[in-house]
């Protein structure tokens, strides 16, 4: 291989790798809707292309890359690895997964990006292999592409792994499985908090009241449950024990911000005053506007009602070595509300909602209106769309809101941008 196509077949690799880990942030990013996320995935498909063309020296490239943290490279190698079914590089990377656990976020990424026609032969020996891994692998991509993968569902519900037992609960409640609501009831007092949290987030997609309290308690604890819990929990909660539950949550100052990300989840706009009041005070201010638009439907960019002049505030790491504050600043991305034009705004238009009717991006809950967001929402917003959907519709899977745009596009009945 000559040096010049070396370095173009290692620019692939990288921007794959790279594209991939942006792609798994834009996820649960509060500025991607789908047709940013289909400009994401024609990018990185665009580099798996070139990738795809250089064969053996592509993947070649990707494997020489992989390291401790290399979760795109991960993504990139498992996806060529499966679409030329070479299982020598699969048992590699399955080698990598067991001493670098943490490039199973990539292996994952890759399950879900595949077709599952490609899949689906590999799928069936993960399921039925010793390894816990492997089937908790297998588990996943069954969950992911919204497949039902038999019997080896009610065996993972019974597993003594805690994570396949985790992974089980989880593709259950994408699957809404109810059938299976006695065996996941039996685990949502689970020792092990993962496996715990899966198993009331699952039989809650199901409408098990009994998971709410759970729920409640794993929204008031930061993390990466946190949103996940907020939003099934209003969901599937009535009004009146939700603005209980949210009286609670914003009186206390670590609670504030999921307070205000419930408010906008719960979307009765009794609370835009004190809203716009939070605002005014910078480490609410751009999630209070966040839950604003969510509820009313408001783009603060689009109807100029953001400031002109940022505020001096830094909520993120910065480049001091010495500071203790390294948590990324999860706001980042949302706009900066202007809270004066956004009083005048709501004054003019705010006899336009309600009180005590909840609200989706400016319209009444219902199930037009959850299919409405998952079309025209962001992400964020998709995933609560998802979860509130799930309630008008208890015989169907859960919307995937992470598979390949082109997937969800067809699900929508909307026109893909590209297909594979």
């Amino acid at each position: 291989m000559n040096h010049s196509l070396s370095l173009v077949i290692e620019q692939h690799a990288e921007e794959a790798s790279f594209l991939a880990n942006l792609r798994d942030y834009a996820l649960h990013a509060p500025h991607y809707d789908i047709e940013h996320l289909a400009t994401l995935d024609n990018r990185l498909d665009a580099h798996l292309d070139g990738l795809r063309i250089a064969a053996h020296d592509g993947l070649e490239t990707l494997l020489a890359q992989l390291g401790p943290h290399a979760i795109g490279e991960m993504f990139a190698c498992v996806v060529l690895a499966f679409e030329t079914a070479n299982g020598k590089v699969l048992s590699r990377l399955s080698e990598h997964l067991r001493s670098a656990p943490e490039t199973e976020r990539g292996y994952l990424m890759a399950l879900g990006w595949l077709d599952w026609e490609r899949l689906a032969p590999w799928i069936e020996r993960m399921l039925a292999a010793p390894e816990p891994m492997f089937r908790r692998l297998g588990l996943a991509a069954s969950g992911m592409h919204r497949h039902n993968p038999g019997p080896a569902l009610l065996n993972g519900l019974s597993d003594t792994d805690p994570s396949v037992l985790a992974r089980a609960a989880r593709t259950a409640g994408e699957l809404r499985r109810r059938d299976l609501l006695p065996n996941l009831r039996a685990h949502c007092r689970h020792p092990n908090p993962v496996t715990c949290f899966w198993a009331n987030w699952a039989a809650a997609q199901m409408g098990d009241p009994q998971t709410l309290e759970p729920l409640r308690q794993f929204a008031e604890q930061p993390g990466e449950f946190q949103y996940r819990a907020l939003c099934v929990t209003l969901a599937w909660q009535e009004r009146e024990p939700s603005i209980a539950w949210i009286r609670q949550l914003v009186q206390d100052p670590r609670q504030r911000r999921s307070g205000i990300q419930a408010l906008g989840l719960l979307g009765d706009p009794v609370c835009v005053p004190w809203l716009i009041q939070q605002m005014s005070d910078l480490p609410y201010a751009r999630v209070a506007g966040e839950a604003f638009s969510l509820m009313t439907g408001a783009d603060l960019t689009l109807l100029d009602l953001e400031l002109q002049e940022l505020p001096d505030f830094d909520a993120g790491p910065n480049d001091d070595p010495g500071d203790p504050n390294v948590a990324m600043d999860p706001d980042e991305n949302l706009p900066w509300p202007d809270p004066r034009s956004i009083e005048t705004w709501w004054q003019a238009n705010g006899e336009q909602w309600q009180v005590g009717t909840r609200y989706l991006l400016g319209l009444p809950h219902s199930e037009h209106t959850f299919a409405q967001a998952l079309v025209r929402g962001q992400q964020r917003q998709r995933l609560a769309a998802a979860c509130g959907l799930a309630r008008y519709r208890p015989n169907e899977v859960l919307f995937p809101t992470s598979a390949p745009t082109w997937r969800q596009k067809r699900l929508l009945g909307m026109t893909a941008a590209f297909e594979r």
